[in-house]
């Protein structure tokens, strides 16, 4: 079995009540993914989006921009660039991620000029899941929108990246209301299967030194490098 202590995840939670508004549906399933990698040893780190203010836009600091306030940056720095794995949770609203969700993105966004120290891009040699809860349809929709997110701007995504629990169509129990979900046995393999797959992904990367280097250098390009492109004439 692979030894996973060196490895730290990050678990952001993009419910839309903050801690003081109620317990979130969605933090009770990514509490099973935590509690997976947990048991194997990941250092494992947890917030909710909600809980912070959290300037819109896609620049590293918003403050530098005209924001009044922007809890990015601590964020950022070291809990986002430090973690080998990030995995983001949302709830389905309208068949979408949440608002919160997507201003993370954004914000993960802001960061996809700035280079490792291998000369890639930040997020390279790091994977990336998502977990999703709802009581509608629409698990897998919201996960293509965010492990195509995370994918973009340069996270690994394993198989079986994502998880998820919906009730019946309408109004209904969510995840863990009076149970609901727990005994799914769906939801608790592809949870399970997703925890360590993303484990496995980050200790082959960790172990690697990295996402190989080799035709993804942005530096060598803007100085001519054309990595093997073929020169088309018009």
């Amino acid at each position: 079995m692979a030894d996973f202590s060196d490895l730290k995840a990050l678990f952001i939670n993009c419910t839309l009540k903050a801690s003081h508004q109620g317990e979130s549906h969605t933090e009770r399933l990514m509490r099973n993914s935590m509690a997976i990698m947990d048991a194997n040893g990941v250092t494992v780190d947890y917030l909710r989006a909600a809980d912070h203010r959290i300037a819109h836009g896609i620049m590293p600091d918003m403050r530098e921009h005209g924001a009044e306030r922007d809890d990015w940056p601590d964020i950022f720095w070291p809990k986002v660039r430090d973690a080998n794995i990030l995995v983001l949770g949302t709830p389905i609203w309208l068949g979408e991620e949440s608002s919160f969700c997507r201003m993370i993105i954004e914000r993960l966004y802001a960061h996809s000029s700035q280079q490792n120290e291998r000369g890639q891009g930040v997020f390279y040699g790091k994977a990336g899941g998502c977990v999703v809860t709802g009581n509608e349809d629409g698990i897998k929709h919201v996960a293509m929108t965010c492990l195509y997110a995370l994918q973009h701007v340069g996270y690994v995504i394993p198989p079986q990246a994502d998880c998820g629990w919906i009730g019946e169509a309408g109004p209904g129990a969510s995840y863990g209301d009076d149970g609901a979900g727990y005994d799914n046995d769906f939801t608790k393999r592809n949870t399970t299967f997703m925890s360590w797959n993303l484990m496995h992904m980050a200790t082959l990367l960790a172990d690697a030194g990295g996402f190989p280097v080799g035709g993804n250098q942005p530096g060598k390009w803007s100085e001519g490098e054309r990595f093997d492109h073929p020169e088309i004439s018009a």
